[in-house]
């Protein structure tokens, strides 16, 4: 992919797992501040957390989530069924992804992870 605007600096990373411990609203607000404190990202207002609670398919029940950043946001989804979960960091300012991937790694008891940049 082209980089349309080089001067502006712009690290994604998308992390997904299979997690092993119970989720819920305050699960994924606790990770929102454990991983953004950890990163050294700043969030200016409070998680925005959804469950489809009985709409749609059973497969997809879940949580979806955003925090929004100073520099940017990041969005979190987790399937109750496949006990999946799916992160992307998109921030304008550099961050560690390894690390980023290590405390999702501890945060949801993750035994098998898979992490990308782009």
């Amino acid at each position: 992919m082209r980089n349309l605007a080089p001067q502006v600096v712009r690290q994604r990373l998308l992390i997904e797992g299979l997690f092993d411990c119970p989720v819920d609203e305050a699960r994924i607000a606790g990770y929102f501040e454990t991983l953004t404190r950890a990163l050294g990202l700043k969030m200016y207002a409070s998680p925005m957390i959804y469950s489809l609670a009985g709409m749609g398919r059973t497969q997809n029940q879940g949580y979806d989530a955003f925090v929004p950043l100073i520099d940017s946001g990041i969005s979190a989804y987790f399937w109750n069924e496949a006990r999946l979960l799916s992160v992307l960091i998109y921030s304008c300012r550099a961050f560690d992804a390894e690390k980023a991937a290590a405390v999702a790694r501890e945060y949801f008891n993750v035994a098998e992870i898979e992490s990308s940049s782009f």
